[in-house]
């Protein structure tokens, strides 16, 4: 009896290092695919870098989902495809790439692959901005100042502001200004 357990304990170790091992080699494989993406986006070849960015992408790299997104966003590389750059984006969101939240954010709040939706916009948008996201600090600022998909609060929107203008973005610096004055 002790020989039979003896033998699943060691296969069982022997499954655990197998599975550290295949996880180690995708997400090194899925970074390098994902810079290949990257080289050739630098290289202005969005089809290529859309192929290389799908391939990490199905992977689970957080970096070539958002990217991929990107690239369905605009039709960089593939053909323009909102709804597909949602899926995306969503995938990378979830796993906390701040710069994907942000862009799933814009995407409900613009209605683009998703219906118009302010709370998922705000949700997002919060997801990010907290991680210091300027751009989604911002854009929660906007949606304060407008009282869109949150009740209509000044001093909120400014606190958004301040704090993605103290980063240097701009749009923030203007929105602060004219905010403060009201």
């Amino acid at each position: 009896m002790f020989l039979i357990y003896y033998t699943i304990y060691k296969r069982i170790k022997l499954l655990k290092k197998s599975y550290t091992i295949v996880m180690e080699f995708t997400n090194e494989g899925a970074e390098s695919m994902f810079q290949k993406g990257e080289s050739f986006e630098n290289e202005e070849n969005y089809v290529e870098a859309a192929k290389w960015y799908r391939k990490a992408a199905d992977l689970g790299h957080a970096g070539a989902q958002c990217n991929l997104g990107y690239c369905y966003e605009y039709g960089e590389g593939v053909p323009q495809d909102y709804a597909e750059a949602v899926k995306w984006y969503q995938e990378a969101a979830v796993q906390g790439l701040a710069s994907a939240q942000f862009s799933l954010g814009y995407c409900y709040q613009y209605a683009q692959g998703v219906p118009e939706d302010f709370t998922e916009a705000i949700k997002w948008y919060r997801e990010a901005a907290e991680q210091g996201y300027a751009s989604a600090q911002n854009n929660l600022g906007v949606c304060y100042e407008s009282g869109q998909g949150v009740p209509q609060d000044y001093a909120e929107a400014i606190k958004w502001y301040r704090k993605a203008a103290e980063q240097g973005h701009k749009k923030a610096q203007n929105n602060l200004d004219y905010c403060s004055r009201k």
